[in-house]
Formats: structure tokens, C-alpha cells, sequence
């Protein structure tokens, strides 16, 4: 029996599902998919186990069984690493239970459905929300299902439900969060569609970016390349990238900002006015590290909209009182996703108005994903990609 039998997500070798053995073509890359029947041959699959703060083991697992009402399993075939992955796997943050699968950013094939599931079948090409949501509460009645009193998540942070993730060759979820996946969009691309949905939640749901509005994004790692895009896409005015690292710089460069700033070789405040002298209509902070909640802070004018997106981790900043109540800004905070934010950036794909695979920079199988992990603590980098 598996080590994961305390989990919600119950892990076992699977059953027959169909007497027959059918075989899928992927629109990609047009390598067969495995059946439910193949499937009980094999019993177990690999998976990238944290069994403790940087102790990640490559382990055979037990491939998850769909028993549950409305379970679906995926056959994983891209998932992304975000920042809370690696933060997870190098003890950087505690919500953490092991043994743990991380990984909450994939796509993939339905390899199997459990009882009750109607809207998806074996071989559809599916992109995962990793946040499951009951729909029946109150945070999930009024549309704010990230919110769920009951919510589960795969592979990610938040609720205290965690599932195993996408840093295996199979997961299992719910067809809630499951969203068919465009023919023109590749695994590896469709894979993003999670943080891009954040990306968009909060700068234009939440944030309320308005067209010609000047846009700062600091940080522009792969997740504040999304917020930079997005505003690019949306209309922005001046689109003002600040990073340390000239690798991020550049990229921003590339994908729409109008101007780039080294907060380490200039005076970032002194230069956002001088190219803005009437000040920001929005900041987006997108890096993470405290310095950049704090240089937003000091950036905002009367009116400012300002969200705290990229911190995860539990620090302090501090706001003048007065001064916070005469500037009668906005400020704003993006978590999770939910069901119109994934639909919003998966529409932005297939329109061609965002092309994530210009965000990517490495890709690794799963068998290298040590390798990707020292990837992401590097400067020269924006998203990796795991390819199980």
C-alpha cells in the first residue's frame, strides 16, 4: 500500500476500466497514450518524492486509482516549476507535509475516469487547475472558488487538503479542474496556463488596469514576464520592467516593456519619474523578495494601484499611515486561480494574444529533475519546464 494512503487521493494500482485497448494520438508529438489496461500491467509509476526539506528522491510510486466520484487521472506531459515548488523543496517555506509530490502547473492526457465523470473521456488533452473547490460554500457561491472553505489542491500550497502533484508520470484530480486543451497550443505552453491565469486575475481582474494606463512590474522572472504580457496585450501606456538581473531585463525587453531598469546601477525611484513624471497608474511587484513590497511602496503616487503578487513568504513592510490615506490608492494582492482566470488565459493563447513558449527556457525530463531544481536557483533562467 502506498505511502500517500493518508492523503485524500488514495493510491493505488489501477483496475480494468474497458475490456478493449484503445490507442491515442496526441496532436503533438503523436506517441501513444496509455490505456487503463497497459496501466495495471505497469502498477507503479515514477515520481519526485520530498520526503523532507531538500531530501527529493526520485521514487516507484503507486499510480493513483480514480474511485472517487468525478476523479479523473492524468498522464502528465508538461508541468512547470513555480517559485513555491522550489521554495518547498529547499525548506524556504514550511506549509509543508511529507512525503510531498509538488508540481501544480501541468497538462496532460486523461488516462483514466472515475465514476460520475460526464464531461471528460480517456485520451482528451486536458490542462489541470491545481485548486479544487466544493462550489457549495460561500466563497464558491459568489465565484470566488479559490477561496473554498473545502478546497483541495494538487500539487501546490494554500489549502490544507494537499494531493500528490505533477511531478510524476500520472496524477489524479477532479473534472472540475480540468480544461480541455486547444489543438494549437503545446503541452509545454498549455503547462503555464495556471501562473498566466494569475498573471491576468490580478492585473486586470483585480488590479483593474485600464487601457493606456503606465504599468511597473518589478521582478521579471518567468511570473512577472505573464504580468508584463498580460498588461502588454491589455494596452498598456509606458511598461516599465525593474529586475537585477540583465538576463530578466532583456527578456522584458523583448516581450513588450518600453523601458528596463537596474535598480543596482540606478536609482529606481528617480527613474521610473523621470520617464513618468506624473507617476504610476499600477505596480505590480513580481519578484518576491521583500526590497521589491518595499520599492513599490516608495513608487506609488496619488491613485496608485499596487499588488502584492510575487511575496509568498511572511515579512514585513511598513506604510506611513497618513501618507497611505492621502495617496487613497488601491492595493491589491493575486492568489490562485480560478475557473474565469483559466479560461481567460487559456482564450489569450488560442487568440494568439500570448505566447508562452517565448517564457520558457528550460525543459528537462523528469529523470533530470535535481538538475532543474539548481536551474531555478540560477539568474539565467525563466520557466522550467519538467516533461515526465
Amino acid at each position: 500500500m502506498s505511502r500517500f494512503r493518508d492523503k485524500q487521493v488514495q493510491c493505488h494500482p489501477f483496475t480494468i476500466f474497458k475490456t478493449s485497448i484503445s490507442i491515442y494520438q496526441t496532436h503533438s508529438s503523436k506517441e501513444a497514450v496509455l490505456t487503463a489496461e497497459r496501466m495495471l500491467l505497469m502498477k507503479k509509476m515514477l515520481a519526485a518524492v520530498l520526503n523532507d526539506f531538500n531530501d527529493l528522491r526520485l521514487e516507484e510510486v503507486p499510480i493513483p486509482e480514480p474511485k472517487e466520484e468525478g476523479s479523473v487521472v492524468v498522464k502528465i506531459k508538461s508541468c512547470g516549476i513555480c517559485a513555491t515548488d522550489y521554495k518547498a523543496i529547499k525548506g524556504i517555506r514550511k506549509n509543508v507535509s511529507f512525503p510531498f509530490i509538488a508540481g501544480h502547473e501541468p497538462s496532460g492526457i486523461v488516462a483514466a475516469a472515475g465514476p460520475g465523470v460526464t464531461h471528460f473521456k480517456e485520451g482528451d488533452e486536458v490542462i489541470c487547475q491545481p485548486s479544487g473547490y466544493c462550489g457549495y460554500c460561500e466563497a464558491c457561491r459568489v465565484g470566488n472558488t479559490h477561496f473554498c472553505e473545502n478546497a483541495f489542491t494538487t500539487g501546490g500550497d494554500g489549502p490544507k487538503d494537499v494531493w500528490p502533484g505533477a511531478f510524476a508520470e500520472y496524477m489524479q484530480t477532479k473534472q472540475q479542474c480540468l480544461f480541455k486543451k486547444p489543438a494549437t497550443i503545446s503541452f509545454d505552453a498549455a503547462c503555464l496556463t495556471e501562473p498566466l491565469s494569475g498573471a491576468w486575475k490580478g492585473v486586470i481582474y483585480t488590479s483593474q488596469m485600464q487601457l493606456g494606463d503606465d504599468v511597473v512590474v518589478i521582478g521579471t522572472g518567468s511570473i512577472g514576464l505573464m504580468c508584463l504580457m498580460v498588461a502588454k496585450a491589455a494596452g498598456a501606456g509606458h511598461l516599465i520592467a525593474i529586475d537585477t538581473s540583465e538576463y530578466a531585463r532583456k527578456h522584458a525587453l523583448a516581450l513588450g516593456a518600453t523601458h528596463i531598469i537596474d535598480p543596482k546601477s540606478e536609482d529606481p525611484i528617480q527613474r521610473v519619474y523621470e520617464i513618468i513624471p506624473r507617476g504610476p497608474d499600477l505596480i505590480v511587484e513580481a519578484a518576491g523578495p521583500i526590497e521589491a513590497v518595499k520599492l513599490m511602496v516608495a513608487l506609488r503616487r496619488r491613485g496608485t494601484r499596487w499588488n502584492v503578487f510575487g511575496i509568498t513568504t511572511h515579512e514585513t513592510f511598513e506604510l506611513d499611515g497618513g501618507l497611505t490615506h492621502f495617496l487613497e490608492g488601491h492595493m491589491d494582492a493575486s492568489f490562485g486561480t480560478n475557473p474565469l482566470a483559466m479560461s481567460k488565459a487559456i482564450r489569450l493563447q488560442e487568440i494568439g494574444l500570448i505566447d508562452l513558449e517565448n517564457v520558457i527556457s528550460h525543459r528537462l525530463p523528469l529523470t533530470e529533475i535535481h538538475q532543474a531544481i539548481e536551474i531555478m536557483a540560477g539568474p539565467n533562467r525563466n520557466k522550467v519546464v519538467i516533461n515526465p
